[in-house]
C-alpha cells in the first residue's frame, strides 16, 4: 500500500513538489490548511505530512512554529525545494498573447523583472496551483499563471518560460512529520535536533540556558521566539541544533537547558539534508 503524505494547497503546489522529491512513490493528499494537514495524520487519512517552515527570501512561514508543538507529530526528515517559477498558459497560446498572470501574492514579486520586461500585469490568487487548475478549467487565453512546472504537467498547460524568478537562491525548507518520534537513525551529513522550550522566570534565564550549547561546542542553527496564549510575557522558543541527543556534548547542553526551562519538548531528531550545506 502506498504511503500517503498530506500537504497544504492544490496538486502542483510547491509543497506537492516537496512530497514528490522526498517520496516519489507516495500518494500526495492535498489539504486546505496546515491544520487540515495535521488532522489528516491524526485521523489516519494520511501517514505523514509535509509542512513548509521557512523560506530563504521571506523568512519563517507564518503560524507554523506555533502549530508544531501542539500537533502531536514529530519531524523525521527535512527537504529543501528551490522555488523555480514557470509561466504557463493554455495550449497553443504564445507569450505575446499574455496580458495578465495570476499567482499567490508571495510569488508575484519574485518574477517582477520578467513581467515588467514583457508588459504583463500581475493579479494575486489564493493559491498558484489552484490558479493553474482554474485556468485549465476554461480561463481566458490572455491569462497566464506563475507556478511550478509540476502544476503545468498536472493541468495540461504549456510552459512559455521557465526559471523566471529574479533571485536564483530562493529555497523553501520543508519538514516531513510523523506520529512517531524516531531517534534511531544516524545521517551521512550529520543530525539535526529540533525542540521547543520556555525559560523559567528568573533574571538572564535565556542567556544562561544558551550557555550550555556554547561551552559544549554545539552549533545552534536556528533560534526563534513567539508569544503563546496571547500573552506578551509568555514566550516560547523554537530551536534547531546540530547533533543527536545521545552525543555527549548535546546531552550535556540539553541537561543544562533543562535546569533553566519550565517546558522542553523535542520535536524531532533527523538526518541533516545535504543541501543545507
Amino acid at each position: 500500500m502506498k504511503q500517503r503524505i498530506a500537504f497544504q494547497g492544490d496538486l502542483g503546489a510547491y509543497s506537492h513538489q516537496a512530497v514528490v522529491a522526498a517520496r516519489p512513490d507516495a500518494e500526495a493528499v492535498p489539504c486546505r490548511t496546515f491544520e487540515d494537514c495535521i488532522e489528516a495524520v491524526r485521523s489516519g487519512e494520511a501517514d505523514l505530512t509535509m509542512l513548509p517552515v521557512e523560506n530563504s527570501t521571506y523568512g519563517r512561514v507564518a503560524d507554523i512554529h506555533s502549530l508544531l508543538p501542539k500537533s502531536g507529530l514529530h519531524i523525521i526528515e527535512e527537504a529543501f525545494v528551490r522555488v523555480r517559477i514557470s509561466l504557463m498558459a493554455l495550449p497553443g497560446v504564445a507569450l505575446d498573447e499574455i496580458e495578465k498572470v495570476r499567482a499567490h501574492l508571495v510569488l508575484l514579486p519574485q518574477a517582477k523583472t520578467f513581467l515588467k520586461k514583457h508588459g504583463i500585469r500581475a493579479e494575486s490568487a489564493a493559491d498558484s496551483a489552484g490558479a493553474a487548475a482554474e485556468l485549465a478549467n476554461g480561463g481566458p487565453r490572455s491569462t497566464g499563471v506563475l507556478a511550478s512546472s509540476l502544476a503545468a504537467q498536472i493541468y495540461g498547460l504549456d510552459i512559455l518560460a521557465s526559471d523566471i524568478e529574479d533571485h536564483g537562491h530562493n529555497t523553501t525548507r520543508f519538514l516531513l512529520m510523523s506520529p512517531e518520534l524516531d531517534e534511531s537513525r544516524r545521517g551521512e551529513h550529520g543530525m539535526i535536533t529540533t525542540f521547543v522550550f520556555e525559560v523559567r522566570n528568573i533574571p538572564a534565564a535565556l542567556y544562561k540556558a544558551m550557555g550550555g550549547f556554547a561551552t559544549n561546542g554545539v552549533n545552534m542553527t536556528k533560534l526563534e521566539s513567539y508569544m503563546t496564549n496571547g500573552s506578551f510575557t509568555a514566550t516560547q522558543f523554537y530551536a534547531d541544533i546540530e547533533g543527536h541527543p545521545e552525543d555527549p556534548p548535546v546531552a550535556r547542553a540539553l541537561e543544562e537547558l533543562r535546569y533553566f526551562t519550565s517546558y522542553l519538548e523535542i520535536l524531532g531528531v533527523y538526518p541533516a539534508d545535504a543541501r543545507r550545506r
